[in-house]
C-alpha cells in the first residue's frame, strides 16, 4: 500500500507561507470586527438606542 519510492517526511521542511498570511489576515479581519462592534454598542449606549 505505501510508496516506498516516495522520501520521508522532514519534519518542520513544509511551506506554509500562504497559511500563515491567511491565518494573519483572519486575525485582522476579526479584531477589526471586534472594534466597530464595541464601537457601535458604544455609540448606541450613547443615543439611548
Amino acid at each position: 500500500m505505501a510508496d516506498h519510492n516516495q522520501p520521508e517526511h522532514m519534519h518542520g521542511s513544509m511551506d506554509i507561507r500562504a497559511q500563515e498570511k491567511t491565518f494573519a489576515g483572519f486575525v485582522r479581519m476579526a479584531t477589526w470586527t471586534v472594534v466597530v462592534v464595541i464601537c457601535v454598542l458604544i455609540f448606541m449606549g450613547l443615543v439611548n438606542a
